[in-house]
């Protein structure tokens, strides 16, 4: 978790004004973790601080101006959770927005705290990862980055419900290939690269080697290219949307194209999880459940055949 730069930004430029609610300090239960935040501004909200009157309360105040504020769950509000949680408010514009820079944001009252100029220290001489906390009413947290990428081939209705599923998660990159500009929504959020051509596969080779791919478009034609493309260029992983016997004979033509047994079978197929069934948004959350748990190659590598 960090502070969400990129999509604060986007959506001051939609909405002029917003403030943004942060779990900074947990005692005891809470229904969130320190670092969880929403984003909050006139007749709208995005992201959850945990729900019930905590959030309700701090989202009807969000926008009066920046704040510390402590909070016991069960006596003050009434909430099961018998911890206590701090939140920092804070009211941005795109003047505000501006200012921050680099990869770490750390504020507060007054002079900087010995504490955190020791962590900001440590971080840039050791590499020590920084973690979202509040010291002596200074917050410190990481401008939050993508940390993965995913190069989803295809916008028919499996590509949208898996990007609609994985668009939320700040640590992954979307990339969304297609064959023409017609084939996507008419609206994708600014921060999903959208690339298309007559021949998809041409941007294989643009794609980075710890790329992750998931192949769902509507031709098989399309998808063996794409397969044969991603085995010669290499990739962290590459899951193939389809059925046993569609992989097989897949794995037959792969051969015939001079990839071996052992190359192949680093491709995925059939992706999602069986027991959910093959609804698009079913296979969507498989998938995504699979891949956040970082278990992606190790939970869908499966039905295998050398």
């Amino acid at each position: 978790m960090g502070f969400e730069l990129c999509r604060i930004s986007e959506l001051i430029a939609i909405h002029g004004r917003v403030a943004r609610v942060v779990i900074a300090e947990v005692k005891g239960s809470s229904p969130r973790e320190v670092g969880a935040s929403m984003i909050v501004w006139d007749n709208g909200q995005e992201g959850t601080i945990g729900g019930g009157t905590l959030e309700w309360e701090a989202s009807k105040r969000a926008l009066d101006g920046d704040r510390i504020s402590r909070h016991a769950l069960g006596p003050e509000l009434g909430q099961c959770c018998g911890g206590a949680v701090t939140l920092v408010t804070e009211v941005y514009d795109a003047k505000r927005i501006a200012e921050i820079e680099g990869n770490v944001w750390a504020r507060g009252e007054g002079a900087q705290p010995i504490a955190i100029t020791r962590i900001l220290s440590n971080s840039r001489r050791e590499g020590t990862e920084i973690k979202p906390q509040l010291l002596d009413n200074w917050l410190i947290e990481p401008i939050a980055k993508p940390t993965r990428q995913i190069w989803i081939w295809g916008a028919g209705h499996v590509g949208r419900a898996m990007v609609g599923m994985m668009h939320p998660f700040p640590e992954l990159e979307l990339t969304w290939i297609d064959t023409s500009r017609e084939r996507f929504p008419h609206e994708v959020a600014g921060d999903i690269n959208v690339l298309y051509h007559a021949d998809p596969s041409e941007f294989v080779k643009h794609s980075p080697a710890t790329a992750e791919h998931l192949v769902l478009t509507y031709s098989h034609a399309l998808d063996l290219e794409l397969c044969h493309r991603l085995l010669g260029h290499g990739f962290s992983f590459a899951g193939l949307i389809g059925s046993k016997s569609k992989w097989a004979r897949f794995r037959s033509r792969l051969a015939q194209l001079g990839h071996d047994a052992t190359k192949i079978n680093e491709i995925t197929c059939p992706i999602g999880q069986k027991s959910l069934g093959k609804h698009p948004q079913a296979i969507a959350v498989g998938v995504t459940a699979a891949l956040l748990s970082n278990g992606l190659t190790r939970e869908l590598r499966k039905d295998r055949v050398a």
